[in-house]
């Protein structure tokens, strides 16, 4: 049986992520958003510097990436086992379980950016990331931030983080597709709980050393 480990946000925190890796040695790690990809910025740092071990790592994209880069790769594959999983894309577990990633949020903090260069209107989830949904079973939803029916426990975490379409759009999402579990992070605070039957999970961020990760089946 497959070790499979999902993160909050890295924030390019490569270094965190590799010693994760080592001390735990997964077989597949899921990242929520926020990875970290800027590969047009000065500060920013090459997926080359993971060391995956072995392990295959699969994203969706968060508020802070370059979604530009993102729109002209030429391969989800990134870098060699490091695989950007776009809005809607399925990832069949070899147990048979589906999982949707469906990344994007809102910056709150987009007016001390740049348009271009580490800020990009693609960011949050719209309309036309919902028209084409694959009509599977999805058991487990990766997404980056949360539903509108998560809103009010979540902003009890963190009051600036206020509402987005991206929260309007997950919402169309979950009462589409009724998952067993869900995982998000942009928060960068870990809480969990349930809606209807759906466990879902919040995960923290490296950047404030809080519960940034945890076991698929924990």
């Amino acid at each position: 049986m497959s070790k499979i480990l999902i993160t909050g946000d890295i924030h390019n925190d490569f270094g965190e992520l590799n010693t994760l890796i080592n001390k735990k040695k997964p077989d597949l790690v899921i990242c929520c958003g926020d990875f970290g990809y800027w590969p047009k910025v000065q500060w920013g740092k090459p997926l080359s510097m993971i060391n995956r071990q072995g392990a295959t790592i699969l994203w969706c994209d968060g508020n802070h990436e370059d979604h530009w880069s993102l729109k002209e790769r030429e391969s989800d594959e990134i870098e060699e086992g490091i695989i950007y999983m776009p809005r809607g894309s399925i990832y069949t577990l070899e147990d048979g379980r589906n999982i949707m990633f469906m990344g994007g949020a809102y910056s709150i903090d987009k007016e001390w950016r740049r348009i271009g260069v580490d800020w990009f209107p693609e960011e949050t989830i719209s309309q036309k990331d919902l028209m084409n949904l694959p009509d599977v079973k999805v058991d487990i939803l990766i997404s980056h931030t949360c539903s509108k029916e998560l809103l009010s426990e979540m902003l009890v975490l963190n009051p600036w983080k206020t509402t987005d379409p991206s929260n309007d759009a997950l919402s169309e999402v979950w009462k589409q597709y009724k998952p067993d579990m869900w995982f998000f992070g942009h928060w960068h605070l870990y809480k969990k709980g349930t809606l209807e039957n759906t466990k879902w999970y919040c995960l923290g961020a490296t950047l404030h050393q809080t519960k940034w990760w945890q076991w698929l089946d924990e």
